[in-house]
């Protein structure tokens, strides 16, 4: 068995702000989420959701998001556009002469506008990469916990990306900076229709991931992390 990805879930201060925010970016569907929380539903090939639950504060950034241009005008009027809706240019020490343009969303979730022609990409959407830090462990591991291919493993970097098609989640490297606590955006995955959830909890371990103490007190989800420390989530099959 494999399990199946529902959606990357957010820590946010305002839910339904961050939410309206992508889904204007993405052109997606904004739903109810779990309490005030907010659900973004994609209107493309993504195969999976954006979730954005409150939380008090907000923490660790280990993932950010590459959106694809087809030229140099349709960059320039994406960068425009996530500025009106409320981004802001941010310096992460890119050098002047590398092509994409580096945003951050209204509460510092960075993603960056990548320049046209960049072949890594190729064949992907407009949401093309949930780019992360990450050992080449790691990449192996989500892997097989969601049955996707490697389509890259050289030089300790590491990407997969669903049969179905949508973006990669790719692993650039072991993260530069120690874990001090818990990542603000994570997975949330789930067993396939008709399987089981502990049983798939089981799998899991059985490929280098652990527990985790938080969420624990929900039966509908597991928290657990995988072998780098990132914390993610099994539900139940849906």
């Amino acid at each position: 068995m494999t399990c199946q990805m529902l959606a990357l879930c957010f820590d946010a201060l305002d839910p339904a702000r961050l939410a309206r925010f992508w889904a204007d970016v993405l052109s997606w569907e904004v739903a109810d989420g779990p309490g005030d929380g907010s659900t973004l539903v994609p209107g493309d090939d993504t195969g999976f959701g954006f979730l954005f639950l409150r939380a008090q504060e907000t923490s660790q950034k280990r993932m950010h998001f590459h959106l694809q241009s087809w030229s140099l005008d349709d960059q320039e009027q994406t960068v425009a556009r996530c500025l009106r809706l409320g981004a802001r240019p941010i310096d992460i020490g890119q050098r002047p002469e590398e092509g994409h343009v580096v945003l951050a969303d209204p509460e510092g979730n960075e993603f960056c506008v990548i320049e046209p022609g960049t072949s890594f990409l190729a064949g992907c959407g407009f949401f093309a990469e949930v780019s992360c830090e990450g050992s080449r462990n790691v990449g192996y591991f989500w892997s097989e916990a969601l049955g996707w291919p490697l389509v890259w493993d050289q030089n300790q970097e590491t990407a997969i990306r669903s049969p179905d098609g949508g973006p990669k989640i790719s692993w650039g490297g072991l993260p530069l900076k120690p874990k001090t606590g818990k990542n603000r955006v994570h997975f949330d995955i789930a067993p396939l229709p008709g399987g089981d959830q502990l049983a798939e909890v089981e799998r899991l371990i059985s490929l280098g991931a652990k527990r985790a103490s938080v969420g624990q007190g929900q039966a509908s989800r597991v928290a657990m992390t995988d072998p780098d420390g990132n914390e993610f989530c099994v539900l139940t099959p849906r």
